[in-house]
């Protein structure tokens, strides 16, 4: 997708030196991708205590049951 955006130089320049892109595209595209991936870490972080889990279940027994089988 084709897009054209007006960028602080000096913002692109510093990004630049420290995620060791080579390019522009390079650098905006590891920027997007980090964005996506805290906006995901931000929604399983606000679902933290809301989660019901049954105490009494036991994965270990679970494993060695299936193994059994």
């Amino acid at each position: 997708m084709a897009t054209n955006v007006q960028l602080d130089a000096k913002l692109v320049t510093e990004a630049l030196r420290l995620g060791k892109q080579r390019s522009k595209r390079a650098l905006i595209e590891a920027a997007l991708r980090e964005y996506v991936e805290r906006r995901k870490q931000a929604e399983i972080i606000g679902i933290f205590g809301q989660i019901d889990y049954d105490e009494s279940y036991d994965y270990k027994t679970l494993r060695k049951q299936r193994r059994a089988a």
